[in-house]
C-alpha cells in the first residue's frame, strides 16, 4: 500500500519555496560574485546552519557508508557547481526544465550501473522526457550557451546522485545524507572558489547567508517530505517550484519564455512524475 501522509506534501511545498528563494538570491549575488564562490558560501554557511543538528544528534554521522556518501557528494558537487553557474548565466525556467531531466538520466544510470530492467511504458516516459528537453534546447535554433551547457552537466551529475541515493535509502538517516553532502563538499568548493575569489562586498553577505539557510532548509524539508510520503505522492507538487521560478524570472529579471520552452518543461516534469509513480508501483508489486 502506498505510504501517504498529509504533512508530506506540506514539507515538499516548503522545499519548493526554499529552493526557489535560493535561486533568486543566487541570481542577485552573482551580479557581484562569481557563481563558484557563491557555491562555497552555500556549502559553508549551510553546514553552519546544520551544525546544531549534527552535534545534537549522537550517532547521526557514521563512517561505515563513507564511500557511498563520497560518491554521491562528488556528483552532487559537480551538479551544484553546474546549477549555480547556470542560474547565474541562463534563463531560470530553461535551467529548471533541464534540471528536471535528472531523474531521466538517473533511470538510464540505474539500468547501466545497477542492472535494473525497464519495460515499454518507462521507455516511453523517457522518450517523452527527452522530447521535452529537445523542445527546450531546440538544437540549431537556440544557442548552446555556457549557462545551458552547465545546466545539462548538472542534470547528468544529479542523475548519478539519484543512483547513489538508491543504495542509501532505508540504510542511513535522511538527515545524515543531507549533512554528509555539506560536510564533504565545503573544502572542495573552497579550492575551486580560490581561483575566482574576490572579497564579498558587505551588501552581499545577507544574500550569502540567505542562500546557505535556504540550501539547508530545502535539503531538510525535502528529506522530511520523502520520509513521510513516497516520491510518487509528492513529486506532482513540483509544479509549484516551476511556477515560482518562472514567475521570478519574468517579474524580477525581465526574462521572456515562449510556449515551446514552457511546454517542454511540462513534458519533462510529467515524464519524471510518471517514472516515480511507476517505480513505486513496481516496488509494491515486488514486496511479498
Amino acid at each position: 500500500m502506498q505510504r501517504l501522509s498529509r504533512s508530506g506534501p506540506f514539507w515538499f511545498i516548503l522545499s519548493c519555496f526554499a529552493f526557489a528563494a535560493m535561486w533568486v538570491m543566487i541570481r542577485y549575488a552573482a551580479r557581484q560574485l562569481h557563481s563558484f564562490e557563491i557555491v562555497f558560501f552555500r556549502n559553508a554557511l549551510g553546514l553552519l546552519f546544520l551544525l546544531p543538528m549534527i552535534l545534537g544528534t549522537p550517532g547521526l554521522i557514521r563512517w561505515t557508508r563513507l564511500r557511498v556518501h563520497l560518491g554521491r557528494a562528488t556528483s552532487g558537487f559537480i551538479a551544484t557547481m553546474g546549477t549555480f553557474y547556470a542560474v547565474a548565466n541562463a534563463p531560470l525556467a530553461d535551467v529548471l526544465a533541464i534540471n528536471y531531466t535528472a531523474p531521466l538520466f538517473g533511470t538510464i544510470g540505474a539500468v547501466l550501473m545497477l542492472g535494473e530492467v525497464i519495460r515499454a511504458r518507462r521507455v516511453a516516459a523517457l522518450a517523452v522526457g527527452f522530447a521535452g528537453m529537445l523542445l527546450v534546447l531546440r538544437p540549431g535554433s537556440v544557442p548552446l550557451t555556457p549557462g545551458i551547457l552547465a545546466a545539462i552537466i548538472s542534470a547528468v551529475s544529479t542523475g548519478y546522485s539519484i543512483v547513489a541515493m538508491r543504495t542509501l535509502v532505508g540504510v542511513d538517516d535522511s538527515r545524515a545524507v543531507a549533512a554528509w553532502t555539506f560536510i564533504l563538499t565545503t573544502l572542495p568548493s573552497l579550492a575551486v572558489a580560490l581561483f575566482v575569489w574576490t572579497p564579498p562586498p558587505l551588501a552581499v553577505w545577507p544574500l550569502l547567508a540567505g542562500i546557505g539557510a535556504m540550501a539547508a532548509a530545502g535539503q531538510l524539508t525535502l528529506a522530511r517530505a520523502f520520509s513521510l510520503s513516497e516520491a510518487s505522492a509528492v513529486l506532482p507538487l513540483d509544479f509549484v517550484r516551476f511556477g515560482l521560478i518562472t514567475a521570478a524570472g519574468v517579474l524580477l529579471f525581465g526574462e521572456r519564455y515562449d510556449l515551446l520552452t514552457l511546454a517542454g518543461g511540462a513534458l519533462i516534469l510529467a515524464s519524471t512524475i510518471y517514472l516515480a509513480v511507476r517505480e513505486a508501483q513496481i516496488r509494491r508489486q515486488a514486496r511479498p
